[in-house]
């Protein structure tokens, strides 16, 4: 199917593709990589009567290091990031990147085009969750920050204003004896994952010291699993505190049936990929190289 007509925009900087928002109104959608937005017009589930193309403003692509914080351009691509030696300081990162999707895709879609998107689908959100990220945003009356934490409202719903954009990702990089891991379980590669789950591990020895572990697609927005965290933090990685982090992880999914699966299955699927998750997590952690991919049907 053709989506309706629009009329498109090529906004040559930031402050003109805010200005452009703000005089088109409502009806005005930004183009990032359009990997989202560009099937939902094809369906006419989304009918903008206007886009205003971000693809032509120099200097936003970008991965930098900074000492402690990574930095990234909104329309930097999945696929650089996936062969980034910079963003492969921080495992999880790349364990993300490399996953998504197909090559076809992760070589047009952005990560500032995902997090502004806020599909619960996505992938992006969940693993960031996991470590200290701010969002830098403006619009042509200035800029502000804002955690990612409090930016994702609801589903398809973030705390951007309508003429607000993503002018840059900062990730912390995590401390030492930390370790990450993000799983996947998809039925096929270009699909969206029928669940996941991400986990940050801070160890000393065989004891966790701190944990984070987000569940995705499995609730409107990000689900943050704060019983599984307790189970794991201040206990030795042995079978009992494992057990009980699967469990609160199961626990925390609020999954709705759809074609992916029921309910009781993705909570099944989130159990499995909880454990495979924080048993990677905690091997990187002590310093072990273990290699992650995602899970097909």
């Amino acid at each position: 199917m053709y989506p309706r007509a629009f009329r498109y925009h090529r906004a040559a900087t930031i402050q003109e593709a805010s200005t452009l928002l703000s005089q088109l109104g409502e009806e005005a959608e930004l183009l990032a990589g359009g990997q989202s937005l560009i099937p939902l017009m094809k369906l006419r589930f989304a009918n903008p009567a206007h886009l205003v193309d971000l693809g032509f403003i120099p200097d936003l692509s970008f991965i930098k290091d900074d000492g402690e914080t990574l930095r990234f351009g909104p329309m930097t691509r999945h696929a650089e990031i996936d062969h980034s030696s910079v963003a492969s300081k921080i495992p999880i990162v790349h364990d993300c990147a490399a996953g998504i999707a197909d090559v076809q895709i992760r070589n047009r879609g952005t990560i500032g085009g995902s997090l502004a998107e806020a599909d619960p689908s996505g992938d992006w959100a969940n693993v960031l969750l996991t470590l200290d990220t701010q969002l830098r945003v403006a619009n042509s009356h200035g800029e502000r920050t804002i955690p990612l934490s409090d930016f994702i409202k609801d589903a398809y719903t973030t705390e951007l204003a309508h003429d607000e954009l993503i002018t840059e990702i900062l990730v912390q990089k995590p401390g030492q004896n930390t370790g990450g891991a993000y799983f996947a379980f998809k039925r096929t590669a270009p699909v969206y994952p029928t669940a996941s789950v991400a986990v940050q591990l801070t160890m000393a020895g065989d004891t966790c010291t701190d944990a984070s572990i987000i569940l995705g697609c499995v609730g409107l927005t990000p689900v943050k699993a704060k019983d599984a965290e307790s189970a794991l933090r201040g206990n030795p990685m042995n079978g009992r505190a494992l057990i009980s982090a699967i469990e609160a992880a199961r626990s925390a999914a609020d999954p709705q049936p759809d074609m992916r699966g029921s309910a009781d299955y993705k909570r099944q699927v989130i159990a499995s990929l909880t454990k495979r998750a924080i048993e990677a997590a905690a091997a990187r952690a002590r310093g072990e190289q273990v290699n992650v991919s995602h899970l097909y049907a």
